[in-house]
């Protein structure tokens, strides 16, 4: 097996192990780094598929197009993040506004 191939089987193999965390938890934080392995799959068989030449060339647009979606990836993380420390935030002052109110019906 040539190493291309090595990347494209590395790429699907990564891509099926994000879909089944994606699917199969239910925990925010563990769905984003499960997105996170779906994208490093796709970018290796985005960098499997630029050595598909006959003459032996590598073609650079998928490599830029790598580059790229790196640069997305990263940012779209980072909003996630953020919006899951923003949901986790509300869930706390909800749970602790309940438990305020029931300290004031029982007192």
């Amino acid at each position: 097996m040539t190493l291309t191939l090595w990347y494209a089987l590395t790429g699907v193999a990564l891509l099926v192990v994000g879909v089944y965390g994606l699917v199969s938890r239910v925990h925010v934080l563990r769905q984003i780094m499960a997105v996170n392995i779906v994208g490093a799959g796709v970018f290796l068989v985005l960098v499997a598929g630029a050595h598909r030449r006959p003459s032996g060339a590598i073609d650079p647009v998928p490599h830029a197009m790598v580059l790229t979606g790196i640069v997305v990836a990263v940012s779209a993380t980072a909003v996630a993040l953020a919006f899951a420390r923003r949901l986790r935030a509300d869930a706390d002052e909800r749970t602790d506004g309940a438990a305020r109110e029931d300290e004031a019906r029982a007192g």
